[in-house]
């Protein structure tokens, strides 16, 4: 049985929840040394095979969640900055805050766990990787922000300080998103930053993806179970998917240490940005759509028909996506994507543009009236074009008329006479 032990699993005050997390109430906590065991998706989605290549070093992730707890093992070193954006944390992101309070530490650690000094406890997916926590509190009284503006903030402040990658284990639950994400999602995609959002989950309540998945130019990840088949409580579906990703019986650390084992797609994007993170420090030079277009060109469709409402592209493959040959994208940047929603959508103002003259249609330009015909003597006995259209033709129409008129009278009368004298 699920018990939604994490805050990550309920919805809050003004619709925002965590992406959706369940955590295993019948379990015992795992120690250290079987947790390496329990982490099957390191070798089934190719992330061991990845690290032959990197493990994320010199890419900086941030995670807008609950807060980053430094205290365990696994997590120091790996973060390197952070903020807290709703006025109950502390200032550098570090103290977890809100319901669900364990959540923000669990997605740290499944995306860049450092593992325990002995070689045991979480290892990360992009172990090397950096982190910036940016700690928020929905549903909590107090908070200094409203739940929207709390996303904006801390949208800005990652941007700003350094963050090439940004993710976001949390749903509005709402297709469409306030106007304020409009800008900060911008400003992210502006500044060449890949976001990373959770589809969310049936079984805490989201049936479909709902905001930031759904704003274009997000990496959308849904979830899968552990025989990579779509998960139907730890998931939801949507059009905006653009990769699967594990997301029932992870295990994460807990920021008094211990382990427990988890689902959701809040577990699915972490890894997801792990992946991110290891593609941008095997390819420096690609830009964010280019990041992106590689993650998603080397997903596994795994027998499904894709692009799929489920399943995205396919199934991540970390190995392939660090490795293999892809072409270049032919899709429009995350910037342009999300510009032209705003413009269909927002109907923001624009600079009228003048409308085309249309050609001047060309026209008759009637001639001057003929010269009038010289006088002569002879002239008004002579006829002319007038004379001729308007008295004589039709005089000489009336003549044969009359001449036909009487012709048939004529005949007429002396068939009359013939068949008197024949009485």
């Amino acid at each position: 049985m699920l018990q939604r032990r994490l805050g990550a699993a309920l919805a809050v005050a003004l619709t925002i929840v965590l992406g959706g997390a369940s955590v295993v109430g019948d379990a015992a906590p795992a120690h250290a040394d079987q947790v390496r065991d329990l982490e099957y998706w390191l070798n089934d989605y190719g992330f061991t095979q990845a690290w032959a290549t990197t493990k994320g070093a010199g890419v900086t992730v941030a995670v807008i969640d609950t807060g980053v707890s430094t205290s365990v093992p696994e997590l120091a070193g790996a973060v390197v900055g952070g903020t807290d954006v709703s006025g109950l944390g502390s200032s550098n992101g570090q103290t977890p805050v809100g319901d669900g309070s364990e959540h923000g530490t669990l997605v740290a650690s499944l995306m860049a766990g450092r593992g325990s000094a002995d070689g045991t406890g979480v290892i990360g997916v992009a172990p090397e990787a950096s982190i910036l926590a940016v700690s928020v509190a929905f549903g909590s009284s107090g908070a200094k922000l409203s739940n929207d503006d709390q996303i904006a903030a801390g949208i800005r402040w990652a941007v700003d300080h350094g963050a090439d990658v940004i993710n976001m284990s949390l749903t509005r639950n709402t297709l469409d998103w306030p106007s304020s994400w409009d800008d900060a999602f911008l400003y992210a995609f502006q500044h060449d930053v890949v976001v990373v959002a959770a589809a969310g989950n049936r079984g805490s309540g989201t049936t479909e993806v709902g905001a930031p998945a759904t704003i274009p130019g997000v990496l959308t990840v849904g979830g899968v179970d552990r025989n990579k088949t779509a998960s139907f409580d730890a998931s939801s579906q949507g059009i905006t998917i653009a990769v699967a990703a594990p997301s029932e019986q992870l295990v994460g650390v807990v920021p008094n240490g211990g382990y427990v084992q988890w689902s959701g797609t809040s577990a699915s994007a972490p890894i997801v940005s792990g992946l991110v993170a290891l593609v941008r420090a095997a390819y420096p030079k690609l830009n964010a759509a280019e990041v992106m277009n590689r993650v998603i060109a080397t997903a596994n469709p795994n027998g499904h028909v894709v692009p799929s409402p489920v399943y995205g592209n396919g199934l991540i493959d970390a190995a392939a996506a660090v490795t293999a040959s892809v072409a270049p994208s032919t899709s429009p940047t995350p910037t342009a994507l999300l510009q032209d929603w705003i413009h269909l959508h927002r109907r923001i103002d624009t600079v009228p543009t003048a409308a085309p003259t249309a050609a001047p249609v060309a026209r008759a330009v009637p001639s001057s009236d003929p010269p009038l015909p010289t006088d002569t003597a002879a002239s008004p006995w002579l006829p002319t074009e007038l004379t001729l259209t308007y008295i004589t033709v039709p005089l000489l129409v009336l003549l044969g008329f009359a001449i036909l008129v009487t012709l048939f009278g004529i005949g007429a009368l002396r068939r009359l006479k013939r068949n008197r004298s024949n009485r």
